[in-house]
């Protein structure tokens, strides 16, 4: 046998046996992802391209199954469930995550930024690090965030085009300290309550409006139920994409590679997606009778002024190093990042 020969047949036997002990580290499984929107969502054509990646790369081994639309129960309830090992991954608000690592409420501070590459960077930055590394004494992995968009006010009372409008609306909120403080210091009413409740009350009248990206508003149709949509664009909604430790650990490190490539390969298409579908979904809101209006950038700083105090306060009461952090990326991005 010539020694070419011999070199291949040894290349060959080295790459068969790196595949047959990678097919051995990657087993069967099926993988419940599930997240409050609807399947016409950024959120699910996320979850899609991740669990067509992630399928690929297991040759077939490692399975998604898309539970959208609050099917496996809000957040909290989800939270738990990937907790207590009863549920693989959730994309969820890092405002849900508040309730177990208080510092993620920072991220919620109203009129942060200006613009989805400010709040980009802020998520992918230090801080956004920090923040993750929190997460596995809870019970959680975090892969990384997605970005949902700004979140605006729609109504059924009257356009919001400066401070004094949100006065005495009953308005639903994240339940979440900053924004029904924040709220408050608009002197509107903030409403706590579950997603999977909004529609219904919106349409009872038992409260007069929302608060979510646009997406978000055209997905569940409050358009059928709300007259006014303002562009206040008052937060910048990240989801943080979340696995069970209980079962991350049960990964081997091959199947977790294959999950954070899936998670890398997959945001830019999500982040694409979700910019595409801001703005048709913005478009579409109109064409089906939602009176839009954009608020004055005066306007605008005296609602940043308003919550100012909120933000002051929240800080107070979180770990002085991690609002350090925050504080600190917040002003080199406000500078740098446009």
């Amino acid at each position: 046998m010539s020694l070419l020969v011999r070199a291949l047949s040894a290349t060959a036997i080295c790459v068969a046996l790196t595949v047959g002990a990678s097919a051995q580290n990657v087993q069967e499984r099926t993988i419940r992802w599930g997240h409050l929107n609807n399947t016409d969502h950024p959120v699910s054509f996320g979850v899609q391209k991740f669990a067509e990646i992630l399928l690929a790369k297991s040759g077939g081994k490692m399975k998604v199954r898309e539970f959208a639309a609050s099917q496996l129960g809000n957040e909290l309830q989800q939270q738990s469930a990937l907790r207590g090992g009863t549920q693989e991954m959730l994309s969820a608000s890092t405002t849900s995550l508040a309730t177990v690592v208080p510092e993620f409420g920072l991220i919620d501070f109203p009129f942060l930024f200006n613009t989805t590459e400010q709040a980009d960077a802020l998520a992918t930055g230090k801080f956004g690090k920090a923040m993750m590394d929190t997460l596995p004494s809870k019970g959680l992995i975090g892969l990384g965030y997605w970005g949902l968009g700004f979140r605006n006010v729609t109504n059924s009372t009257r356009p919001i085009t400066k401070l004094e409008d949100f006065s005495g609306l009953k308005l639903r909120v994240i339940p979440n300290p900053v924004y029904l403080e924040s709220f408050s210091a608009f002197k509107a009413n903030p409403v706590p309550m579950a997603f999977g409740e909004l529609y219904s009350a919106l349409e009872t009248r038992t409260v007069d409006g929302q608060e979510n990206p646009y997406t978000v508003i055209l997905s569940n149709k409050f358009y059928e139920v709300q007259k006014y949509v303002s562009a206040t664009n008052h937060t910048f909604t990240l989801n943080i994409i979340l696995v069970s430790k209980i079962f991350w650990d049960k990964l081997s490190p091959t199947e977790q590679g294959l999950m954070r490539e899936a998670y890398e390969e997959s945001r830019g298409y999500q982040k694409e997606q979700t910019r595409l579908q801001t703005d048709k979904a913005l478009a579409e809101l109109q064409a089906k009778g939602m009176q839009y209006n954009a608020i004055a950038p005066e306007e605008t700083e005296r609602m940043r002024k308003a919550a100012q105090p909120v933000a002051d306060k929240t800080s107070a009461s979180l770990r002085p190093e991690t609002v350090k952090i925050f504080n600190e990326e917040v002003e080199r991005i406000r500078k740098d990042v446009k």
